[in-house]
């Protein structure tokens, strides 16, 4: 039953141009017929030799703008200075490196490769890393060196495959210092 409400609303809706429609469901469908033959119209594919597309231009004149974007590839070397050791402390490795039967080589950032570790929460140990040589005559050395210091025997592992020493403590200031007097 249609009141007289009703038919007003029936008159007003057909003049929108949306007959009988739900309000949102009539628009939807009308905004999709009406895109569609929007797009029908616009998707005619143009020739193929009409297109006329721009030649390449490859310019190295910009390129320098882009080469400040790409980070470097490695760590650059030190600059050379008339004192050692730098404000910040660092020292390079000496030139010729020492005559022993190890070599500890510096880190990619050029420091030497002693540092602190604490595992399961509270143990601390001190890693010595990029051993080359025989490790067993550096870690006897080491722990000459730390008895002599602390006035005890620290507790150490060799491991062989990875090129590591750990040592039970943190004694990373004091191997660093002593790694670079002897030279590397």
């Amino acid at each position: 039953r249609e009141g007289a409400g009703g038919k007003m609303a029936a008159l007003v809706l057909g003049r929108v141009g949306l007959r009988r429609a739900h309000l949102l469901g009539g628009r939807r469908q009308r905004l999709l017929s009406f895109g569609a033959a929007r797009l029908s119209q616009e998707s005619a594919e143009p020739n193929p030799t009409e297109l006329k597309y721009p030649g390449i231009v490859e310019s190295t004149e910009e390129y320098k703008f882009v080469e400040r974007l790409i980070p470097p590839t490695r760590v650059p070397e030190p600059p050379k200075y008339d004192t050692y050791p730098t404000p910040s402390g660092w020292r390079p490795p000496q030139d010729p490196p020492p005559a022993l039967p190890y070599f500890v080589r510096r880190s990619r950032m050029h420091n030497v490769p002693v540092y602190r570790e604490t595992t399961h929460g509270c143990r601390k140990m001190t890693l010595i890393r990029k051993i080359e040589g025989d490790i067993w005559a550096l870690e006897k050395e080491v722990k000459e060196f730390l008895t002599e210091l602390s006035g005890m025997t620290p507790a150490t592992q060799v491991n062989e495959v990875s090129c590591v020493i750990r040592i039970k403590g943190y004694f990373d200031e004091e191997l660093k210092k002593w790694l670079i007097d002897k030279g590397f």
